[in-house]
């Protein structure tokens, strides 16, 4: 029996780097598994759209999809966007949604290689201040999460760490570094929680003109790929209810 195609469910973005790094993430999956066939819709903005892979799956016979939110919280997309395109699959398609990505470990070790890469090193955690910088969002359970995290990636050594948004859910980028610059942390970084350059990211990087070290997105980062691969096999191992069975 053949493995559930893999479909990777991106937001989508007028900014093209939005979609070239999805890709470049998800030639990282196939990469890694090349027994899993891996498709990519996105739900605005470019193509293929999600409907429109569906369609295809199923026009060539294939019976068994795990569609995986490529998104870090649990929010409205998660909740009513991506369920609602499901819903009106075609309906020989068993499709089972993976959990979104965060919270994982995996992801807070992708976002320490992206600060190293800015030039931190592990001897610098103690004397050094982040800014957790995600999006944001108005789903109450998203921003507790974010919370979270940033206490528990602060537990790992740094000399502490915030939480900002760059929409929806205040502190912004630029408040959290005023912050971490009036405690006793000899540098300031900014990790931007986000998976994809657009929009956003832009914002959070303009509110980190006052930080010392500013660290690209996720990305197609190995953890990154990794934590979508432990998603995809989480859902494609018990029997669940399908949609559109």
């Amino acid at each position: 029996m053949s493995a559930p195609v893999l479909l990777v469910i991106a937001h989508g973005s007028r900014d093209p780097r939005h979609a070239a790094t999805v890709h470049a993430l998800v030639r990282r999956v196939r990469a890694l598994r090349p027994d899993v066939r891996v498709e990519t819709g996105f739900l605005d903005f470019n193509v293929p759209s999600v409907p429109g892979v569906l369609e295809s799956l199923a026009t060539e016979g294939v019976r068994d999809v795990v569609a995986l939110p490529l998104l870090l919280t649990r929010a409205f997309h998660a909740k009513a966007d991506i369920p609602a395109v499901l819903a009106d699959a075609p309906p020989r398609l068993r499709i089972r949604q993976a959990d979104v990505l965060g919270p994982s470990p995996l992801l807070l070790a992708a976002l320490e290689r992206r600060l190293y890469e800015a030039g931190l090193t592990p001897a610098d955690k103690s004397s050094t201040g982040v800014v957790l910088a995600s999006a944001g969002s108005s789903d109450p359970e998203a921003i507790a999460v974010i919370a979270e995290i940033a206490r528990e990636w602060r537990r790992s050594g740094w000399c502490a760490v915030r939480p900002a948004f760059a929409s929806a859910s205040l502190p912004r980028t630029e408040d959290a570094v005023r912050e971490l610059r009036a405690l006793d942390c000899a540098r300031v970084a900014v990790a931007p929680y986000v998976l994809a350059p657009g929009r956003l990211p832009d914002r959070i990087a303009r509110g980190a003109a006052g930080a010392d070290v500013l660290a690209d997105v996720l990305g197609p980062s190995p953890e990154v790929a990794r934590v979508l691969l432990e998603r995809y096999d989480a859902a494609r191992t018990p029997v669940l209810a399908a949609v559109g069975a």
